[in-house]
């Protein structure tokens, strides 16, 4: 295998739907392996090892759980599914486990499970630059940039990783982002934020202010103002994040499992139920059809905890 294959495997990655959620769940095990091996030099790993920290991830950047029930072994469905082409998956008797066993914690534990990626995979690995080049197209097809930072930090991962290769393997192009977009927003919305009203300036430049996508542009999100608010780097953050959402008629909505202790904290808080800035006349507004998607699949309801 190239890293060229690898790419396209990686590119091909089905992308998983529980209903007509979307379910991250393979993307978030294949960055926790690749920064496992970034650390260790290996990826191998049994599901129990696996099943706090993959949950975890998952359960912090993926949509909210209707149930809390299972958020402990949310990990089990990407370690059983993950396509074969990546990945293999053993008992402890060392018998190769299918896609069809079941996809329950206490069956993989009791099981012995446990995997690791291709040894021709974790060979192309070694090269930083191949590494380097499988962790960007992971985020940048299935995360929005706002979050990649916080999911960096969450794996481990320095943020130096992806711009320290000399080179790189060829990746599929990224799907472009529409020249002008981010200042028609701007625009649109006064350059203030669409939550606070923040709207610093620097000389005659916007300092803090960024257009942000309601329905990710990695979801396929589209470069249109229906899809768009101007907003403030830290409830651009909380957004996308899921700590601040929408509701049909426009009012913020603070998720329940949002915790501040300090007065600038509950400053977010005091955001509650307050109602959207419009858009400046002649300005479409927010499309309900994202609001929702950002409703069901973003927005971090009680359940999740």
């Amino acid at each position: 295998m190239s890293p060229e294959d690898l790419m396209s495997h990686l590119t091909r990655l089905r992308r998983a739907q529980i209903g007509l959620r979307r379910a991250p769940h393979k993307p978030l095990l294949l960055l926790w392996l690749l920064a496992r091996f970034h650390i260790c030099g290996t990826s191998a790993v049994s599901y129990e090892e696996a099943e706090e920290p993959v949950s975890r991830l998952i359960n912090d950047f993926g949509p909210a759980l209707a149930s809390p029930s299972r958020a402990r072994e949310r990990a089990a469905m990407p370690f059983v599914h993950l396509e074969r082409t990546l990945w293999e998956l053993h008992d402890s008797a060392g018998n190769k486990l299918g896609p069809d066993v079941p996809e329950r914690g206490a069956r993989l534990r009791a099981a012995g499970a446990h995997g690791r990626l291709q040894s021709d995979i974790e060979g192309l690995l070694t090269d930083p630059a191949t590494l380097a080049a499988a962790v960007r197209l992971l985020l940048d097809q299935h995360f929005t940039p706002n979050l990649q930072p916080s999911l960096c930090a969450a794996l481990g991962l320095e943020p130096t990783l992806l711009d320290s290769a000399a080179r790189e393997p060829v990746t599929p192009a990224r799907r472009a982002r529409r020249a002008g977009f981010a200042e028609e927003v701007l625009r649109a919305y006064a350059y203030a934020c669409a939550f606070c009203g923040y709207d610093g300036m620097l000389g005659r430049n916007p300092v803090g202010l960024e257009a942000a996508h309601i329905r990710w542009h990695s979801q396929d999100g589209p470069d249109a103002l229906t899809n768009a608010l101007a907003l403030c780097a830290l409830h651009h953050t909380l957004f996308d994040l899921g700590v601040l959402g929408l509701t049909d008629d426009l009012r913020i909505s603070v998720s329940r499992l949002y915790v501040a202790r300090s007065h600038a904290g509950g400053t977010v808080d005091a955001l509650h139920q307050h109602p959207l800035t419009a858009p400046r006349p002649g300005h479409p507004a927010p499309g309900r059809e994202y609001v929702r998607w950002h409703h069901d699949q973003v927005f971090k309801h009680a359940g999740t905890a």
